[in-house]
């Protein structure tokens, strides 16, 4: 085999590699930017809103999930809330739904909190505690049902 011909072999190959090479870097960063891009749709609420980011999220069809006892419910909870006090919670998960936004709710925020966190390790995605409570929701006098 003639240098010119062993030349020409050895020029394809080298550009075989780099042509490689790239395709290689070019998946890779395809891979990395779907997965960033699914992590970032299942993620998409921060871990609290404020009382005004929830009423919001409320008005734009958020389920709004009450962690309160029912003595406190009943003195006043958000319209159209539902209530699952934090101890039952874990056993009454498949009531929550999971395709919606999900905004806890509770006096303060510390219970919400907690069960946000709950939430979360049972693979719920698209939740967020609302800060301040219904301490703040009251204080702000947004709409309160008594009752029931």
């Amino acid at each position: 085999m003639s240098k010119q011909v062993q030349k020409t072999i050895k020029k394809k190959n080298n550009n075989n590699i780099w042509l490689i090479l790239g395709g290689l870097v070019i998946i890779a960063l395809a891979v990395i930017i779907g997965f960033s891009q699914n992590t970032a749709d299942t993620n998409t609420l921060p871990l609290e809103v404020s009382v005004e980011d929830a009423y919001q999220m409320r008005d734009n069809g958020a389920f709004v999930l009450d962690v309160r006892e029912l003595g406190e419910w009943e003195e006043g909870h958000i319209p159209d809330a539902t209530l699952i006090p934090l101890g039952q919670l874990e056993r009454r998960m498949n009531e929550i739904p999971k395709d919606q936004e999900v905004v806890i709710v509770c006096r303060s925020g510390n219970r919400s909190a907690q069960a946000r966190d709950i939430l979360k390790n049972a693979g719920f995605t698209n939740i967020t505690s609302m800060d301040g409570g219904m301490n703040q929701w009251i204080a702000k006098s947004y709409e309160v049902e008594i009752g029931q």
